[in-house]
């Protein structure tokens, strides 16, 4: 098969890889961070030439890139994400003895990770996938995103020079070029153990039915954007027009619209939609200059899926820009809850800096709306504390609908932490129960096994008597570090 030789390579460094002590995987890890911060300016001209991303911005990302190298190696060496679980034997219960059961997480095996478009460092060659994977102990085969190889090379070559000084085998990582066909070729490959992916809906799941129809098939968890509505309560809408407004249409322009969290839809009080909000909405998307996207393809979809959306019954302009072969003008429409309800094109993520307001009559229609969104990575209820408090079935019914659930702010900025979830229900993402971003990320990559009365010297370090790591474990039932 096409890439048994690069797989053959990651098999042979999980052999070694899965085996190393934790302090040597976050040693790891924290030389490819320092490798990737001596890349230097060279890192950063060449990600904004090719991405067009201005240099503010890919300097925080690549603080963000590090940082979450540091973060999961702290990880790693904490130890208690490998759940070590112990049920001592009881020989003498009735009417059937217990046995002695360990159990705890070890890596999958190697994983095929793809990069992303909008993040030519933080979700590409040592973005949180490859961190999370290399931090769980797999091996990473990474498909080059084509938007910015110059970027991924640079990063490539850090993470090699990281392997080199660490005296690992290169194995560990390895990098593909090439389009759909090897990505195709890479999620069937017998030897791939799960597909790390973030983009867009059409090539999220078609991995993921690749995946499906293999032999032995494979997770695939595939971060696929969404709409991240928005929902305004009457009482904060009255008075707070002009802020809100402007707080939304700050969140939409971020990035020119490019970030996976954009606010593509606020549903609003009727009464409220008054043109202190409409018009702030309008004019604070078009003081904003049209700035480059990240390349010409996207762009080109932006201003396609625009002019399918406002053909739409009922979708009224309140402002349109002129198109463009590079450039991403913001865009803003109204249309009313019953039409929203009856068309379900009003729910189709527009990657870019557009927003849809949908005006409703009664705050209770807002239920009506949470039963029928899809799966988002976002949403997020503005309202007083007294409405809030009053929304209970609201809130519970949007937290079905939702991986992240705001109460103020917006949900463009995604922050790195141990209590961050990015990810969501389906078409969110393939797998509900993951998140692409945070520690959490890396139970992607591993899985549970238990050892049943297995002699001391066979266990793992985690799971022996004398718990040599000094890690937290549960042991019948309660967190403890004592040795047994």
């Amino acid at each position: 098969m096409p890439y048994d030789d690069i797989f053959a390579k990651a098999e042979q460094a999980f052999a070694r890889y899965k085996k190393l002590p934790a302090t040597a995987r976050a040693h790891l890890l924290r030389t490819i961070a320092d490798e990737i911060d001596n890349l230097g300016d060279e890192l950063l001209q060449t990600a904004h030439r090719e991405s067009h991303l201005p240099l503010t911005r890919l300097t925080g990302e690549r603080g963000r890139t590090v940082n979450q190298l540091r973060l999961f190696a702290s990880l790693v060496e904490e130890g208690t994400w490998l759940e070590a679980t112990i049920d001592t034997a009881l020989p003498d219960r009735t009417p059937i003895p217990r046995p002695d059961l360990r159990r705890m997480l070890i890596p999958l095996g190697p994983v095929v990770v793809f990069g992303a478009s909008n993040f030519p460092l933080a979700f590409s060659t040592a973005g949180g996938d490859t961190a999370s994977a290399l931090a769980a102990g797999c091996p990473v085969v990474y498909k080059e995103h084509p938007a910015h190889p110059q970027t991924s090379q640079l990063v490539y070559a850090a993470i090699k020079s990281a392997l080199q000084e660490c005296e690992l085998p290169e194995g560990i990582f390895q990098h593909v070029r090439g389009g759909k066909e090897v990505g195709k070729q890479l999620v069937e490959h017998p030897q791939a153990r799960a597909v790390a992916f973030t983009g867009s809906y059409q090539g999220g799941k078609a991995l993921f039915d690749l995946a499906c129809r293999r032999v032995a098939p494979i997770p695939v968890y595939a971060e696929m954007g969404s709409v991240n509505p928005i929902f305004v309560l009457p009482e904060k809408a009255v008075g707070n027009g002009e802020q809100l407004a402007a707080q939304a249409a700050q969140s939409v322009l971020l990035g020119v619209g490019q970030f996976c969290t954009c606010p593509g839809l606020i549903f609003y009080p009727a009464a409220e939609a008054t043109p202190a909000f409409l018009e702030t909405f309008a004019q604070k998307l078009r003081d904003t200059p049209a700035e480059k996207m990240l390349h010409e393809t996207i762009c080109r979809n932006y201003y396609h899926h625009l002019k399918g959306l406002h053909a739409q019954e009922g979708v009224d302009l309140i402002l349109s820009p002129a198109e463009d072969i590079l450039s991403g003008g913001a865009a803003l429409a109204k249309t009313t809850l019953q039409q929203w309800l009856q068309n379900p094109a009003l729910q189709e993520e527009i990657f870019g800096p557009y927003a849809l307001v949908v005006t409703y009559e009664e705050v209770t229609e807002l239920q009506q709306v949470a039963k029928k969104l899809q799966g988002q990575l976002t949403c997020t209820l503005w309202g007083t504390s007294h409405e809030l408090q009053a929304s209970s079935e609201l809130v519970d019914l949007i937290r079905e609908k939702c991986g992240r659930l705001l109460f103020s702010g917006v949900p463009t900025g995604v922050e790195v932490s141990h209590a961050m979830t990015h990810g969501g229900p389906f078409p969110a993402t393939t797998d509900s129960r993951s998140t692409s971003v945070g520690t959490y990320a890396i139970k992607r990559f591993a899985r549970p096994v238990t050892f049943q009365s297995a002699p001391q010297e066979l266990l793992p370090e985690e799971l022996k008597d004398e718990n040599p790591l000094g890690m937290w474990r549960t042991i019948n039932g309660q967190l403890s570090k004592d040795s047994l």
